[in-house]
């Protein structure tokens, strides 16, 4: 590909450089140590890029087209219209003797973080060799339309841009501490391009998802919830569509009870989806007043989609009647599609599926003059754009002196030299060099959580047996040698068939830590290291909760652990202390109500602990997404006097199980070859749920154009 010349403005030279004055400072700073931790859902093997197909045309291989560059992930994208688009390319001559472009905007994590891109992709329709991308790329405008935005924690998410014909960029940022436990970040911000000027248009203490700016970008819908906050729902947020002026935020109204991910076709109609009580996921329109007070009694709201499917995250293009997209699921399918709505006929037409039967597509949005479709699914493992998986992902870190990897794997541990990980790929336990080299399975039965022992080299503690079972079921810690002669070696350290998971050894490698149900109840013990609880077994809390997810620190004098003891049963939990002899119980962190703080590790110095929460609530509707069992989690450091608390990741997915690295990894990705499919990743297991039910309603037919 050739990058095209144009003329590069101020605010872009600002974009370019300060990510790398940035990245310089912390290049200076001091560094001593690194987080690794798994993004659950198979993140790995995502890999999405974004396509579009014609709208009109029959739907074919030879058809659709890879817009964006196959580099990382990106999705969610917009594509603007053509004044926006002459906006940000100041040098016209270029595309006068050109095809007109094709352009999209579009959310990105490349270099470690979020971004949002612009691109102007030129094609040549001569070089058909009718392949998955017929139109041959041969020329690519690529701009990074903000700066790495540094506020109190450095890094943040971007989600669901747009852009205005005056060349506004319309967008979620989570930059912006709330202050409030389980209260989500998100925000919508808007950007003048040409100057670099940010506006939160926002309220304080309300979050914001899914904007959504209308044809003549005066107005913003957003999907919101006020103070209430988030309720732990990970299927359907409890949001309601606002609409407020783009330009400062200013006449905010509420439009329409329950409803999310809102679209414009003109400035007074709206399409949007919620659950209805049918269960059916499904579209609805709603058409404001064309005069006097708006306000939900106002306005009038009419479903357009028949139960028989879910139908969400709908797409709209400016004064198009005719035809809506959207995602759907349908009983007989196991993926979700792009199709589009006749709103004359009220008949269905696919896009997507007869195209790549077996792929997910998500989030459409058609071009300006209703002529494509876009949407993002996995661009395969054919593509010839396709990149190497990695074993660690480096991502940015808004501490200098801690670098910041997501591991290909989940609950991974790093050996006391640094040299190896030892991490879960269910079913099994697998061990892998630093590098990526010498992957190995050195368990093959059902596991979770790895740890080492500080002393006795190359021995590994893991529980086996079922997750998230009831005290009586059978689980054990097993400690492995991963160096012995058959290298699969196991020895079973506890023996009462009652739930026994999450060791952690002691620093002088003598005992080890664990929660077990034994008493009916799960609470921690200590037992030897060696010979497990026949060599001494003594219980270190008592009571009718769960304490559990165990670490004890380097230094030898505290365990810190997870813990519902506030609300028991509640699936509430909060980080506590506790000394190995049982004295010194106090709580480290309050995970607000209902909130939920777990996996807590400590940092090679023993100041510091990282661990999972939902402290900064949810940053994105659930369904936009595919499958994160819990669709919260973020990882957070804090210090042991309560101190300090920062937040490491920002995305829509769940991170979770982080672990410390006994030094500096230079954030650099590591490579690696993975068996195994790719894009081989669920979709909301909600989505599966078909009501039995469809309201005396036909079957919605579909056609395949």
């Amino acid at each position: 590909m050739v990058a095209m010349k144009t003329k590069p403005t101020l605010c872009f030279w600002l974009n370019f450089l300060l990510p790398l004055l940035y990245a310089a400072a912390d290049h200076e700073s001091p560094s001593s140590a690194s987080i690794i931790f798994a993004t659950l859902g198979s993140r790995s093997n995502f890999a999405f890029d974004i396509f579009a197909l014609p709208a009109l045309d029959p739907p074919s291989i030879a058809n659709e087209i890879q817009i964006t560059d196959g580099q990382s992930l990106s999705f969610n994208g917009h594509f603007p219209s053509t004044s926006s688009f002459l906006s940000l390319l100041p040098d016209q001559a270029i595309i006068r003797t050109r095809v007109p472009p094709i352009q999209v905007i579009y959310v990105t994590e490349r270099n470690g973080t979020s971004h949002i891109y612009y691109d102007a992709v030129f094609y040549d329709a001569q070089r058909s060799t009718r392949s998955r991308s017929a139109l041959e790329v041969y020329e690519r405008v690529q701009i990074p339309l903000l700066a790495s935005t540094r506020g109190q924690n450095g890094i943040s998410m971007k989600d669901r841009p747009s852009l205005t014909p005056e060349g506004l960029l319309v967008y979620v940022s989570t930059h912006e501490d709330t202050g409030e436990p389980r209260t989500s970040w998100a925000a919508v911000y808007s950007t003048e391009l040409s100057t670099g000027l940010t506006r939160r248009l926002t309220p304080y203490g309300v979050a914001d998802f899914s904007p959504a700016v209308s044809p003549s970008g005066v107005w913003t819908a957003v999907a919101s919830y006020g103070p209430k906050g988030w309720d732990g729902d990970v299927e359907e947020l409890s949001t309601d569509i606002y609409v407020f002026l783009t330009r400062d935020g200013t006449r905010r109204v509420k439009v329409v009870e329950h409803g999310g991910w809102p679209c414009w076709v003109d400035e007074a109609t709206l399409f949007f989806h919620r659950r209805g009580e049918d269960k059916w996921w499904s579209i609805y329109r709603a058409t404001l007043p064309s005069e006097g007070p708006i306000s939900t009694e106002s306005v009038v709201v009419e479903r357009v989609t028949p139960p028989g499917l879910h139908a969400f995250t709908p797409a709209t293009s400016p004064g198009n009647k005719s035809f809506i997209a959207m995602a759907t699921r349908r009983p007989s399918s196991n993926f979700r599609h792009i199709e589009l709505f006749d709103l004359v006929k009220k008949e269905f037409r696919e896009i997507t599926r007869p195209v790549s039967p077996n792929t997910h597509h998500l989030n459409p949005f058609i071009s300006s003059d209703s002529s494509r479709v876009g949407y993002h699914r996995c661009r395969g493992e054919g593509n010839e754009r396709a990149r190497a998986q990695l074993l660690l992902e480096n991502l940015q870190s808004p501490v200098p002196e801690l670098s910041l990897f997501r591991i290909d794997g989940s609950f991974p541990s790093f050996s006391p030299a640094g040299d190896r990980i030892a991490y879960v790929d269910f079913p099994g336990v697998y061990v892998v060099n630093r590098d990526g080299s010498n992957r190995r399975q050195v368990y093959a039965e059902s596991a979770f959580s790895t740890t080492w022992d500080p002393v006795r080299k190359g021995i590994v503690y893991t529980s086996t047996g079922p997750t998230f079972a009831s005290e009586r079921t059978e689980v054990d810690i097993i400690s492995i040698n991963v160096d012995g002669a058959d290298q699969t070696g196991f020895k079973k350290l506890t023996t009462n068939g009652e739930n026994n998971a999450f060791p952690s050894p002691s620093p002088d490698g003598k005992w080890v830590v664990f929660r077990s149900g034994r008493s009916g109840h799960k609470n921690l013990y200590i037992m030897d290291a060696v010979d497990g609880e026949r060599g001494g077994l003594h219980r270190l809390t008592e009571g009718s909760w769960t304490d559990t997810m165990c670490s004890w620190s380097p230094d030898g004098d505290w365990i810190a652990f997870s813990s519902d003891r506030e609300d028991p049963g509640s699936g509430s939990f909060e980080l506590y202390l506790i000394h190995p002899n049982g004295t010194g119980l106090r709580r480290l962190f309050r995970s607000g109500s209902g909130g939920r703080a777990n996996h807590p590790t400590f940092s090679p110095d023993g100041k510091t602990i990282a661990f999972t929460s939902d402290y900064a609530g949810i940053s994105a509707e659930p369904i936009s997404n595919p499958h994160q069992y819990q669709p919260y989690g973020e990882i957070f450091t804090m210090r042991l006097d309560g101190s300090g608390l920062k937040r490491l990741t920002h995305n829509s997915f769940e991170d979770g199980t982080p672990a410390w690295v006994p030094m500096y990894i230079k954030p650099t990705d590591v490579e690696w070859l993975k068996d195994g499919p790719r894009c081989s990743f669920e979709d909301c297991h909600w989505l599966s749920e078909m009501p039995n039910h469809i309201n005396g309603s036909a079957k919605p037919q579909c056609h395949a154009a």
